[in-house]
């Protein structure tokens, strides 16, 4: 059983309301605040926050040097590091003006948190990221199964994924009403669809081959004609399980019911690749194809903004930075280009 400190308990209690109820943090981010606080503790031996002196937090420090993941059993990166201090750092400074607590610890305490400048910088700085080319995604799309129902919606998925990029917790909470196939739109409304920062987004399809079109189109009208399904019905539905007499459990056929889960659908695509010997791609990895598509695509500012939207982004910054980051190579021949054409003159 997991040591606590009752007192630290309450206050952090206090702590996660005004997060949740005051700056609006989910669900999801305040498990994420609760795992870095109890890092923080495990380093102190769940000593008081009153307790707090500055050493305790080099201390974290070399605690987080020396933890590694669950999962990998590796040292933590950078970048979990930097997230981990930040987020305890956050704590701090909250707890210093709270009463009982402020008398204790001051704002410059927090400070002891930051990072080393050479960490930090590491920590944020962006990498290169692969992500499938059109050839390979056509190549693993083409090599999927279609003999049952349940292989037919992992297919449909694979192509929505590459038609939209859509998100996965998006997608996975999609319903039919939401797709316009007349207009090659998805309209991801923040009060159904469980976007990022609950944002309501519209998403007309890419500009990618027909055959994805095509085969999700199948599939909208399978469900549909078929499967009778509704508007409010899900778009990737989990199976409905039975019992068959003489036979046990078995596939009955679809559900009214979208998976708990993204998991269904994150190994979908990743299964397809990896079938056809490529790396396992992950569906989040088809937005950084659709932005290397850009350069063939826009030709104005207005094509890259709508790109740009079509992601749910409010500025083209975002778009670039997250999934289209210039590579020094790129950069290397973007300037040798220039000065071919200024002839070697400055």
């Amino acid at each position: 059983m997991r040591k606590i400190n009752e007192e630290n308990e309450r206050i952090k209690r206090r702590y996660f309301t005004y997060m949740r109820q005051a700056k609006g943090r989910d669900n999801k981010t305040i498990a994420k605040l609760a795992a870095a606080l109890i890092k923080y503790e495990q380093s102190t031996g769940h000593k008081s926050f009153k307790r707090f002196h500055i050493e305790d937090a080099g201390r974290f420090k070399t605690h987080l040097d020396k933890a590694k993941n669950a999962r990998t059993k590796k040292p933590l990166s950078h970048a979990t590091i930097d997230s981990t201090l930040r987020t305890v750092k956050a704590f701090f400074l909250w707890l210093a003006g709270q009463p009982g607590y402020k008398s204790r610890i001051s704002y410059a305490d927090a400070e002891y948190f930051n990072n080393t400048l050479k960490n930090a910088r590491i920590a944020h700085t962006h990498r290169p990221m692969e992500y499938p080319s059109l050839k390979q995604c056509q190549r693993a799309f083409e090599a999927m199964p279609e003999r049952t129902v349940d292989q037919k919606l992992e297919k449909a998925a694979f192509a929505f994924f590459l038609l939209t990029g859509g998100r996965l917790k998006a997608v996975s909470t999609l319903r039919l009403k939401h797709i316009n196939l007349e207009d090659g739109r998805v309209y991801m409304d923040a009060r159904e669809v469980a976007t990022k920062g609950a944002k309501s987004i519209n998403t007309w399809f890419y500009p990618v081959d027909p055959m994805y079109r095509d085969y999700f189109e199948s599939w909208m009208q399978h469900l549909t004609d078929i499967e009778f399904f509704g508007p409010e019905d899900p778009l990737f539905p989990k199976p409905r399980i039975g019992i068959v007499k003489g036979k046990g459990f078995q596939n009955l056929g679809l559900s009214r019911k979208p998976y708990a889960s993204t998991s269904k659908l994150y190994k979908a695509v990743k299964t397809a690749f990896s079938s056809v010997q490529m790396p396992a791609y992950s569906p989040h990895n088809f937005r950084r194809t659709h932005a290397s598509m850009m350069k063939d695509h826009c030709k104005n500012s207005d094509d890259m903004q709508a790109w740009g939207m079509n992601f749910g982004h409010d500025d083209l910054i975002t778009t670039f930075r997250s999934y289209n980051p210039l590579s020094v190579q790129r950069q290397g021949e973007i300037m040798q280009a220039m000065q071919k054409r200024a002839g070697g003159q400055f």
